[in-house]
C-alpha cells in the first residue's frame, strides 16, 4: 500500500502560504494599522478559509468547480472586486492627512473594528480565491495515493490547517510588533500607497487568470 507523501505536501503548501500574496498583505496591513488582536482575528479568518478549501479539495469540490466553470468564474470576479476594494481603501488612507506617529498609534487602538468583522474580512479574502482549491487539489494529487483512506485525508487536512494557522498567526504577531507599527505610522502614506498597488495588482492578476491551477 502506497504511503502519503506528507513532506511533499507540507513543503509545497508552506512555500505558497508563506509567500507574499493577498492574505499576507491583509495580515500585515491590519496588524500594523489596528494592532495584534485585530491582526490575529483576521489571520484566524484566513486560516478558516484555508481549512474550508482543504476539505473541499479532499472531498471533491474541485471537480465541481471544474465541471461548472461559471461558479469558478463568479468566485474569481468577486475575489478580484474585493481586492480592488481593499486597494481603494488603502489608496484613500494614503491620501489622508498625515498625523503624528504616536498619536496615530494611540488612535488606532481606540478605533478598532470588531473582532468579528476582522475575522470575516480574513475569511472573505480566502474564500473568494478559488485558485486555492486548485492548488491544494494538485498537492493532493501529487502527494496522496488514489487508495488513500478517509483517516489519511483527515490527517493531511489537520496538518495543513495547523501549518496555515502557524504561518498566518505568526505574521500577525510579527507585524503587530510595537517597533514595526511605529515605523509603519511614521511612513504611513508610503506603506498605504504600496498596499494599494499590491492589492490592485493582485486583483488584476486574478481577473486575468485562467482556470488551470
Amino acid at each position: 500500500m502506497q504511503e502519503i507523501h506528507y513532506v511533499l505536501i507540507l513543503i509545497g503548501a508552506f512555500v505558497v502560504m508563506a509567500s507574499p500574496g493577498p492574505a499576507t498583505l491583509a495580515i500585515a496591513s491590519t496588524s500594523m494599522n489596528q494592532g495584534r488582536v485585530q491582526g490575529l482575528a483576521l489571520a484566524s479568518g484566513i486560516s478558516t478559509g484555508s481549512l474550508f478549501w482543504s476539505c473541499s479539495a479532499a472531498f471533491g469540490l474541485g471537480a465541481v468547480l471544474y465541471a461548472n466553470v461559471w461558479l469558478f468564474e463568479s468566485l474569481r470576479y468577486v475575489g478580484a472586486a474585493y481586492l480592488l476594494f481593499l486597494a481603494y481603501k488603502s489608496c484613500r488612507s494614503a491620501m489622508a492627512n498625515k498625523s503624528d506617529a504616536s498619536k496615530m498609534l494611540a488612535t488606532s487602538e481606540t478605533q478598532q473594528t470588531s473582532l468579528r468583522s476582522a475575522y470575516l474580512r480574513g475569511l472573505a479574502i480566502h474564500l473568494t480565491n478559488p485558485k486555492a482549491i486548485l492548488f491544494i487539489g494538485s498537492l493532493f494529487a501529487m502527494g496522496m495515493p488514489s487508495s488513500v483512506s478517509t483517516q489519511g485525508l483527515l490527517s493531511v487536512i489537520a496538518l495543513l490547517t495547523i501549518q496555515s494557522a502557524c504561518i498566518n498567526l505568526g505574521y500577525a504577531v510579527l507585524f503587530s510588533n510595537t517597533r514595526i507599527r511605529q515605523g509603519y505610522f511614521k511612513m504611513k502614506r508610503g506603506f498605504d500607497a504600496a498596499f494599494a498597488l499590491m492589492f490592485g495588482a493582485a486583483g488584476v492578476k486574478i481577473l486575468l487568470s485562467k482556470l488551470a491551477p
